[in-house]
């Protein structure tokens, strides 16, 4: 841990359960009523810069309610489909329902979300058997952004996308989320990515499907289609798998500090190699039976060493249904949070924790080109990466995907630089738009007095 880290370790163990209820409501309240201001009036400076970050960030959706979004026609249309199949673990209710209006959500952050902390927190002083102290000392960690679940970091980068691509949508990066748009670059400019087939005179339409399935998709004006082929494990990556797994895939995290080098009207200065780098690496051991690797168990990699760590999974916060709820229901905690899993429970016996990924340096290079090829806007990005056996591949290895609305997966990564960035971009996204606002403010000035 750093000097700086500990330094605000140090500052939360001061701080009280109900000090911190009253710092992350307040908080909340603030920027919910006023969506104007922005991180550097954040009403308790005293605390950390990260916890500032973290509430601060909390509060983006309402304040990008009805702006547009990259994907969506608002960010609001987004958090409701992209939340419609996640479920605080042990509730069943999908987290969407809180979506459909700016209130309900409002609501959510203000009262379900210390609610739901409060709860974790006595579920483990229950079954972990906690002391007093230290579930009051856990609560104030994950109620103040020190030590969040998954899904909380995983929306935290989704708000930074989402603001960062209403101040900058000008320079583009953002149509690679759209997958055919991302091929076609892709193919461009050299990328590797999953190959495709023409099929001319088909019907037009687009077939859901990821990875092992097909896609189809309407090309030129619906005269043909592209198919995406269908490509299997290498064989190293199946060793690790049971034989009716799915095709699994290595989701690499890279970040742009690129993104803080681009305005309203475009690039400030061009972005280089230098301004890239991976954050984080992890393996989705797709399970027997599966259609896709959605449904894995999750080995965070090592960057620097390319060795397969513990596993963990989050499927607990998949579990709709009022069900799930009830006593013998979903988990509130899946068990394995601390990356215990050391094999695939679905091919016992074969060892995946120590297990030394040879190719994980070319596909964190590769991820950090194609980041600066492709996207270097974009401050960060999921890259969905497969070894494979295809003769159409150079090395097999290839991108199938990119998701700028990325997900971690629970993988390890340094988390106080992640966070600086964060508040980086933040704040100069908040300037940005001050600066705008001047501009607007002093066009209608000049324009009022030459009338």
């Amino acid at each position: 841990m750093s000097p700086k880290m500990s330094q605000s370790t140090s500052t939360l163990q001061s701080i009280g359960p109900l000090t911190a209820l009253y710092y992350y409501m307040s908080t909340i309240l603030y920027y919910g009523l006023f969506p104007s201001k922005g991180l550097k009036d954040s009403p308790h400076k005293h605390l950390p810069q990260f916890v500032q970050t973290y509430l601060y960030q909390s509060t983006l959706p309402l304040k990008l309610w009805s702006e547009p979004h990259y994907r969506k026609g608002t960010y609001q249309q987004d958090l409701k489909d992209n939340l419609r199949n996640v479920a605080i673990p042990g509730t069943g209710i999908p987290l969407s329902v809180f979506c459909y209006f700016r209130i309900t959500a409002f609501f959510f952050l203000l009262f379900i979300q210390p609610l739901a902390v409060i709860f974790a927190t006595i579920n483990l002083k229950l079954n972990k058997g906690f002391t007093v102290k230290e579930a009051s000392f856990h609560f104030v960690k994950v109620l103040l952004g020190e030590e969040i679940d998954w899904c909380s970091k995983w929306r935290a980068n989704c708000n930074v996308a989402a603001l960062h691509s209403v101040r900058t949508m000008k320079v583009g990066g953002y149509g690679m989320e759209n997958k055919w748009d991302f091929l076609e670059k892709g193919m461009d400019m050299g990328v590797p990515v999953s190959p495709i087939l023409s099929l001319p005179g088909r019907e037009a339409q687009e077939r859901g499907g990821r990875y092992g399935d097909s896609f189809l998709q309407e090309r030129d004006g619906g005269r043909g289609l592209d198919q995406q082929k269908v490509i299997s494990n290498s064989d190293f990556v199946q060793s690790l798998l049971p034989k009716n797994a799915p095709l699994s895939t290595f989701r690499i995290l890279t970040q742009s500090r690129a993104a803080t080098k681009v305005g309203p009207s475009g690039w400030i200065s061009p972005p280089t190699r230098s301004d890239i780098e991976a954050l984080s690496c992890v393996f989705r051991a797709g399970r027997a039976g599966a259609l896709t690797d959605h449904d894995s168990i999750l080995f965070n990699v090592d960057p620097s060493t390319s060795v397969i760590l513990g596993g963990t999974t989050n499927a607990n916060w998949y579990k709709l249904g009022l069900k799930e709820a009830l006593p013998g229901g979903c988990d509130w905690r899946s068990g394995d949070e601390e990356h215990v899993v050391t094999e695939h429970p679905d091919n016992p016996g074969k060892k995946v924790k120590g297990v030394k990924v040879k190719e994980l340096p070319k596909m964190l290079e590769l991820c950090c080109s194609s980041h600066l090829k492709l996207c270097p806007d974009v401050p960060f990005v999921g890259w969905d990466v497969v070894l494979c056996q295809d003769d159409d591949i150079d090395g097999g290895i290839c991108i199938l995907e990119v998701n700028l609305s990325c997900n971690f997966f629970r993988g390890k990564y340094d988390e106080e630089m992640w966070w600086d960035y964060i508040t980086c971009v933040i704040s100069d996204l908040d300037a940005m738009k001050v600066n705008k606002n001047d501009e607007e403010a002093t066009s209608k000035k000049t324009t009022s007095r030459k009338r």
